[in-house]
């Protein structure tokens, strides 16, 4: 046997997503599909009267006895994989497998399988959205009375509170959570419509007046609903919205891991992702703590939002009834998106799990920033009291400049200091209340109420 890794090897094999990911899409999965679609047609086609209940008998008998070598052989011949697996399944059944695929077009087939393995890898990322939300949850509540510098524009605006960033994200996530929730439940199967989607070869086969109830049936069976209408496949359409779905959970995912990469940068300092006790952060600068995880989610959602416009093209160019050029592509595009958003899920939760807080950092920075913020409330307190607020904004305005030409110079912020000696000011507002409203708990707003009321959604939600 040659050596494997003389070859390219995709990193969706073993680097990115999960096993049970990754066995979902496997080719023995989806035969093992296949074979099952197959075995459903003809337990209903003999429950309709077309042959005995003993050939479904003896097709149920060798379902599993998946033989991807031999089916490999038989496609080398015959340059189709679907016809490939039918021949070997076929030959394994020696009275039934002559009434295998009876009326059915190859898309009968691959499409509701294809359905199945959607509605499949949906119920492994919500379990894993479910325990993101969660965490964020406990993220949110443990770090609700945090207070944080913001920052608007990447320049300090006004404080805020560090579990208000986190729910920031985690509303997101949940309208993920509910819009992906919401999309396994419209998954649809092409049906068995045969291959222009008319179903005549059906109604050749049981008389066109049970097509309906044969096709319920079906459904039953398999557990799948079916779209009422379709060509020779499912409408594409439907891949647009997993695969938007997706990439809708890769950006909220992406913003939260480049604000992490933008706070963990030494100037600012306040988050940064888990650093192994080995973990060397770069082969030539020994000191570096890189973000590597994060860059890592980044790197991958942005891939994954590429992936919609691709299915996009399959569904506005399927001409007519049905062209293949879709066929090729949906072999990577499908099985990586979820591989990509199943990575994506697990590295989230461990940053977020793990994520080292700087609190020392925090209050530097508020130290250092949060006095600005204070000169909207003391004009606002003037304005009230009949100052003109114009004149006022040019006072606050000239004092704030000069105080940031200090800071910038590596000196402490002098602004309340300058403040409270500066009479235009202390004749609105008094030295004392000057000082009050440098207390940043009281410039928050509902930021606290909202955060709490959020993670109690959240867990209401995934009761």
């Amino acid at each position: 046997m040659s050596n494997p890794f003389e070859n390219y090897q995709s990193p969706f094999s073993w680097r990115y997503g999960s096993p049970e990911m990754r066995a979902i899409w496997s080719d023995q999965h989806k035969r093992i599909l296949w074979r099952g679609i197959w075995v459903a047609l003809a337990q209903a086609q003999a429950e309709f009267g077309l042959f005995s209940a003993e050939l479904v008998e003896e097709l149920k008998e060798h379902q599993r006895e998946i033989d991807i070598t031999k089916a490999l052989e038989i496609e080398a011949q015959i340059h189709h994989d679907l016809m490939a697996e039918l021949q070997t399944f076929a030959g394994q059944c020696p009275t039934a497998g002559g009434v295998l695929h009876m009326g059915a077009t190859s898309m009968d087939i691959e499409d509701n399988a294809d359905a199945l393995r959607l509605k499949e890898s949906l119920e492994i990322i919500l379990s894993r959205l479910g325990n993101l939300l969660l965490a964020f949850a406990d993220q949110i509540e443990k770090n609700v009375d945090t207070p944080i510098m913001a920052f608007t524009h990447l320049q300090p605006a006004e404080p805020s509170l560090l579990g208000y960033r986190f729910a920031f994200y985690a509303q997101d996530l949940l309208a993920g959570w509910q819009h992906l929730s919401w999309i396994k439940d419209t998954i649809q199967g092409k049906g068995f419509k045969g291959a222009v989607g008319t179903a005549a070869a059906y109604g050749d086969l049981l008389g066109g007046e049970h097509l309906d109830a044969f096709e319920k049936r079906l459904s039953e069976i398999l557990n799948l609903n079916f779209f009422r209408i379709a060509h020779q496949t499912y409408p594409r359409r439907q891949d647009i919205s997993v695969l938007n779905g997706l990439a809708d959970l890769g950006a909220t995912l992406a913003k939260f891991a480049f604000d992490l990469r933008f706070l963990q940068s030494p100037p600012i300092g306040e988050l940064s992702e888990p650093f192994g006790k080995h973990q060397v952060g770069s082969s030539a600068m020994p000191f570096k703590r890189n973000p590597i995880n994060a860059e890592k989610i980044d790197s991958l959602t942005r891939q994954l939002s590429a992936y919609p416009q691709i299915a996009w093209g399959n569904a506005a160019n399927s001409l007519l009834e049905r062209t293949l050029d879709d066929s090729a592509n949906r072999r990577t595009i499908l099985p990586e998106a979820f591989l990509l958003a199943d990575e994506i899920l697990q590295v989230s939760l461990r940053l977020i799990q793990q994520v080292t807080i700087n609190h020392s950092a925090i209050q530097r920075n508020l130290e250092k920033y949060a006095p600005f913020a204070m000169t909207e409330r003391i004009m606002m307190l003037a304005g009230k009291r009949g100052a003109n607020r114009q004149e006022m904004h040019e006072v606050l305005r000239q004092l704030a400049l000069s105080a940031w030409q200090e800071v910038q110079s590596g000196a402490p912020n002098p602004l309340v200091s300058n403040l409270l000696q500066e009479n235009k000011i202390t004749q609105w507002v008094s030295v004392a209340e000057i000082e009050q409203l440098t207390d940043l708990s009281s410039y928050t707003g509902f930021a606290r109420q909202r955060a709490l009321s959020l993670v109690t959604t959240i867990r209401n939600q995934l009761k």
